[in-house]
């Protein structure tokens, strides 16, 4: 009877065990994120590979949890994208994929076959009529980030332009991705009866990055180096990242498959790359299978995202992800993929904005963006243009002031002082602003730690300009230590004439003779200066030049006397007695230094007028 009991026992266990797998397997499309742990991934080894071998993949089309889809492999692309590398090309196959086809997004989708990880979905044929895609395999992903993770150290410095340090037209450098559109046909001619065959290419799946509080202007006009380096700009969708810490993390944080996002920028403004897990090791993270940026060595926040859907779309379809906790950081991006580690902050630079607008209202913007010598200086930009664009009119003349600081560890702090009246007032402050970063940024040294960048902007919806027409002395003979007053004479664009009266002191040691006395506009006589590149000794001393960059909105002073001297680096040597200018010019060398005719006596910067002035004007006078 005991041995009945436990037959009948077995019989129930064993139906019971029955149902629940028929249940498990009739719910195949959605994969938890608990289902793949790191602990039992198994590497598919890709001499293994055959055309017609099936498989599944992973990826987020909405909500947080990976569904699958099929595939079918075509084939291997050897030598492609790089030298001993290979890409594999597979179709895709299932509702949503063929609803959307390869989308901007599913980039380090992982791919299993026998479930083991052959690699990520990393490639797209622009245009295709079948969702047909290229794989990066999972061991190269990994082989690539294993030879080293540090940022190299900087050993020198770099050289830094006076002229570009005034500048405000700040052009963006962005590294271009090494794996560009590729053709798998050579360029033809134009008319050639060849030419309906360039449209075959195979290229990176597009990044989709998502601005949150970005208006559509702004964005329209710095698209173009953000699709040149292979970002898809995504406006006006997704939701806003908060500026959250660290959080922890467990086994089911960020599983193969799960939608991950980079974060750019987050607070009042948000800026995320999305896209998919290929493989999660411990705490270590590899996802997108193609470059982000190539950056190389990066550190961008990494956060879970959670997909609102997937626009399909003729040209390109793509994912709206809307950045969740903040888990770890991404600290490479190379040509096979991103890396990054669970528990790990990134380091950020905080920017508080005060905007006073023309209508007398105050604005207030707090935010973060990535510390990094090529993005830093691009989203400033972008922030910055679009706080003032977001809140005063972006058509027609105005009147924009910056008074702000940028904060540097161990440094004194810079000051961000410009004034700017025309037509184009917003992009111009907003350059003034990313010019000294980037200066910073790309300057070589190792010990550039901004803490954070504070701005005072005021708007005004009028244009305040004048000229400096001519300048005038009460007397063309003056004595040593006598003072002797300017009258700069300014009209503005409406015709107006104001007079504004400089007082002048002559040294009381000043030599016999001529002296020159010049009144000009800050950007003007940076331009005519003499030293025009210098390499900094050190970071004190590339401050030291950033703070005194002569303003572009006052006038400044400057009394000289025919006198030999030199200018070595960033070092004017005035007055220099002709033994050592005969030194320097000999016949053993050459090259070194920059002679000048003309010695400073000295320099002083003027107050700030009501208007913005430029012009320059010069006149002598001797000294008896």
């Amino acid at each position: 009877m005991k041995f009945a009991n436990k037959i009948i026992s077995a019989l129930v266990f064993s139906a019971l065990a029955l149902t629940l797998t028929a249940n498990t397997f009739s719910q195949t499309k959605t994969v938890p994120a608990s289902a793949s742990t790191t602990s039992r991934t198994v590497l598919f080894d890709l001499d293994e590979l055959r055309p017609g071998m099936k498989g599944v993949a992973r990826t987020v089309f909405s909500g947080s949890e990976p569904q699958e889809f099929n595939l079918e492999i075509l084939g291997l692309l050897a030598g492609f994208s790089g030298p001993r590398q290979s890409t594999i090309i597979a179709r895709l196959s299932g509702p949503n994929v063929a609803r959307t086809g390869v989308f901007a997004g599913m980039s380090g989708s992982p791919v299993f076959i026998d479930n083991k990880l052959v690699g990520a979905i990393a490639y797209s044929f622009p245009f295709a009529k079948e969702p047909i895609c290229g794989i990066t395999p999972i061991k190269q992903m990994i082989d690539i980030f294993e030879q080293g993770s540090e940022k190299p150290k900087s050993t020198e410095a770099r050289a830094v332009s006076f002229t570009a340090l005034a500048s405000t037209d700040w052009k963006l450098t962005l590294p271009k991705q090494p794996v560009a559109s590729t053709a798998l046909v050579a360029p033809v001619a134009t008319n050639s009866p060849m030419a309906s065959l360039m449209g075959q290419t195979i290229q990176p799946i597009a990044t989709p990055v998502v601005f949150s509080g970005i208006s559509q202007e702004t964005l329209n006009l710095f698209s173009a180096q953000l699709t040149q380096s292979g970002l898809l700009p995504v406006s006006g969708v997704g939701g806003a990242a908060p500026i959250t810490p660290l959080e922890s993390f467990d086994d089911n944080t960020l599983t193969p498959g799960t939608s991950v996002s980079v974060e750019l920028a987050r607070g009042d403004y948000s800026m995320a790359a999305a896209g998919s897990v290929t493989y999660r090791d411990g705490p270590k993270i590899y996802a997108f299978g193609h470059p982000f940026l190539s950056l190389g060595g990066a550190e961008m926040p990494m956060t879970e995202s959670s997909v609102v859907t997937v626009i399909p779309n003729a040209y390109n379809s793509f994912k709206l992800a809307v950045p969740g906790r903040m888990v770890g950081a991404i600290t490479q991006d190379r040509a096979t993929g991103i890396f990054g580690g669970l528990g790990h902050a990134a380091k950020m630079i905080p920017v508080k904005l005060t905007l006073h607008t023309s209508r007398g209202q105050t604005e207030q913007f707090n935010y973060e963006i990535v510390n990094d010598e090529y993005l830093t200086p691009l989203l400033l930009s972008i922030t910055v243009f679009n706080s003032i664009a977001a809140r005063e009119r972006s058509v027609g003349e105005a009147t924009i002031s910056i008074d702000g600081s940028i904060n540097v560890k161990g440094q004194p702090s810079i000051a961000v002082q410009r004034r700017f009246s025309t037509a184009n007032a917003s992009l111009l402050a907003a350059g003034a602003v990313a010019t000294p970063v980037g200066a910073l940024l790309s300057s070589g040294f190792d010990n550039v730690d901004i803490n954070g960048v504070t701005l005072e902007i005021t708007s005004r919806e009028v244009k305040n300009t004048a000229n400096l027409e001519r300048i005038s002395l009460d007397r063309t003979e003056v004595s040593r230590g006598e003072n002797v007053e300017i009258q700069a004479y300014v009209r503005t664009d409406s015709g107006k004439q104001f007079v504004e009266r400089i007082p002048v002191q002559i040294p009381a040691d000043a030599t016999s003779g001529q002296l020159v006395i010049m009144v000009g506009d800050g950007a003007t006589l940076q331009e005519a200066s003499s030293a025009k590149v210098f390499v900094p000794r050190d970071l004190s001393q590339l401050v030291e030049a950033i703070n005194h960059t002569k303003k572009n909105d006052r006038l400044y002073l400057r009394l000289l006397r025919p006198a030999p001297g030199v200018i070595i680096g960033s070092n004017e040597l005035p007055n220099l007695p002709p033994s050592m200018v005969a030194t320097l010019n000999n016949e053993r060398s050459s090259g070194g230094y920059t002679a000048l005719t003309l010695s400073q006596v000295y320099e002083r910067e003027l107050p700030p007028a009501d208007f913005v002035i430029s012009g320059q004007q010069v006149i002598t006078v001797t000294v008896k």
